[in-house]
């Protein structure tokens, strides 16, 4: 019986050098993964692997030396202990994230639910070449969010309050951009110097500063064979709602302007970089222009 190995691949199983030997890509969201999520991978890795596995560059995992035969028996008992296989070819791949507000002190947004929600709503759907999203939590860009085809950094919308201060001045000690500055009996902001770190918010001891969560987006970021940084081309995103328009009109975009087999930041480019803003911002933006 003749092998579909674009079959396999779709589902996670990637050809080894050795003859019918895969390594098996599993679904990992957001870089989690539970204790016995990790138990059941190294049971079936000692199984029916080689006994190691792989962490990919992009937070996934890796079983090696999956044999041909055992494929059907492996995907059955990985499901049976909680563990999904992942996808390759084109299609919205593995969604990363940092550990985000929950943990770090520096996070702006929870990070694991949006990147839940993002591969709840676009995990494994088709498109003319694969598509990555990474979240990542603040502006330390741990995740580097520029790297993908569509990156989410967490900020903060801030705003000062003078009744609540007592001008210590630790919010201007604290911004690295130089948009926080005291002048007479103000605490003035620079909103065109403002990146929305939030650090003026967290060093505020009596809150006088406050701070409400917010969404930046980058589109058409590559780091492979052609190195591309992602542009931002709308403003700060407030809700989830906003966020999740901006990236259908982006897959739409993609799905619309690109050739088979081309890359989302090379539609873009073929367009028109104004041609795509001038979409995102019809069907997306709601807020003020980007300052």
């Amino acid at each position: 019986m003749a092998v579909d190995y674009q079959a396999l691949k779709n589902g996670g199983f990637m050809r080894q050098t050795q003859k019918n030997r895969f390594s098996l890509r599993l679904k990992v969201v957001g870089g989690n993964l539970t204790a016995d999520q990790l138990l059941t991978i190294a049971e079936i890795s000692k199984k029916y692997g080689d006994g190691h596995v792989h962490l990919t560059s992009r937070q996934g995992v890796e079983i090696p030396f999956i044999k041909l035969a055992d494929v059907e028996t492996v995907k059955a008992e990985l499901e049976a202990g909680g563990v999904n296989t992942s996808v390759c070819g084109p299609r919205v791949r593995t969604v990363t994230a940092c550990q985000g507000r929950e943990i770090c002190p520096f996070g702006c947004i929870d990070t694991y639910p949006l990147a839940a929600d993002i591969a709840d709503r676009y995990f494994g759907r088709e498109l003319p070449h694969k598509f990555k999203f990474g979240v990542t939590g603040c502006m330390n860009n741990c995740l580097k969010a520029e790297e993908n085809d569509l990156g989410v950094k967490g900020g903060f919308i801030v705003a000062w309050s003078k009744e609540s201060c007592t001008f210590c001045g630790l919010c201007v000690k604290a911004c690295r951009e130089g948009a926080v500055i005291r002048a007479g009996g103000e605490i003035l902001l620079d909103e065109n110097k403002c990146n929305h770190c939030g650090r003026c918010v967290k060093a505020c001891p009596p809150g006088a500063w406050k701070g409400e969560p917010g969404y930046i987006l980058s589109f058409g970021g590559l780091f492979g064979n052609f190195i591309a940084k992602g542009k931002r081309v709308l403003p700060i995103i407030r809700d989830k709602e906003t966020l999740f328009r901006a990236a259908d009109a982006a897959l739409a975009f993609f799905e619309r302007r690109a050739n088979p087999g081309e890359r989302f930041r090379a539609a873009i480019d073929r367009a028109g970089w104004s041609t795509f803003q001038k979409e995102m911002e019809t069907v997306a933006l709601i807020y003020p222009p980007l300052r």
